[in-house]
């Protein structure tokens, strides 16, 4: 690919989102840096007008990034920083709590984010099992599944700390969720 100013290769490829439209932008070393810095001499200048609409300085975005880089689920302990550097989640829980984070991304990668591609059979196969009342109840979102990790985390903390009793507690309370979403048959 060449670069958008000359015929060198480019190196540099800019993806910049604005209003709802995706620009890409490809420039080799030298128009690149030209285009940086023409970008953070006008954010500076936005910056020291005091215009609230502004593009945001280079400094204020890496100060935001390291803040959301902090944030950790509560469930299972993940930080946004592992999730970017590992590019996985690690519960479902992460999904709600790092919504505002993971919506451009998804947006991004798939172009909406709202699923329309076709269902998982099983999914079909439980909601008309569940129509005709065979099936008594399936977690219908990530909360129940939620609390079902979070129970297993703390069963593994209190069998570490040798608090049987508290972990006899946690393994009763996951059966009955279990028992709930398979009914007596799954037991």
């Amino acid at each position: 690919m060449k670069c958008h100013q000359c015929d060198k290769p480019a190196v540099f490829h800019i993806t910049e989102l604005e209003t709802g439209e995706v620009r890409e932008l490809h420039f080799c070393e030298d128009h690149a840096r030209a285009y940086l810095n023409h970008s953070e001499a006008a954010a500076e200048e936005g910056a020291a007008e005091g215009s609230p609409g502004g593009p945001l300085a280079v400094t204020q975005t890496a100060d935001e990034l390291a803040a959301i880089d902090q944030k950790a689920c509560p469930m299972c302990g993940i930080t946004f920083f592992e999730f970017r550097n590992q590019g996985r989640l690690g519960c479902p829980n992460d999904y709600v709590h790092f919504e505002k984070e993971l919506e451009p991304l998804i947006a991004n990668i798939h172009g909406a984010t709202q699923h329309t591609g076709r269902r998982p059979g099983r999914a079909l196969a439980a909601e008309a099992a569940e129509a005709a009342g065979t099936v008594p109840h399936l977690p219908a979102g990530t909360q129940e599944l939620t609390r079902v990790i979070g129970l297993r985390s703390g069963m593994k903390e209190a069998i570490a700390s040798e608090d049987y009793e508290q972990a006899r507690e946690a393994r009763d309370e996951i059966r009955a969720i279990e028992e709930k979403w398979l009914g007596a048959s799954g037991a």
